[in-house]
């Protein structure tokens, strides 16, 4: 099973850019999405993000992994 996990944009340099989710930091890529600017949340796989998302897109799915987790 492959797992996308949102993330938010912190700071861009050239191809990369800094990300955030619950705590974490990470550098990732961003040649997939066009006009990444810090704010924006993107889906993140393997070390890439694939989508750019609304706000509420990105809290919905961190409720929903939440969840998930929780249910372990």
């Amino acid at each position: 099973m492959c797992l996308a996990i949102p993330m938010k944009i912190q700071s861009i340099s050239g191809p990369s850019a800094t990300c955030e989710a619950g705590g974490l930091t990470q550098t990732i890529r961003i040649d997939f999405i066009k006009d990444a600017s810090p704010g924006d949340y993107v889906m993140v796989h393997a070390g890439f993000a694939i989508q750019k998302m609304s706000e509420k897109e990105a809290i919905d799915n961190f409720k929903l992994l939440e969840e998930i987790q929780n249910a372990l």
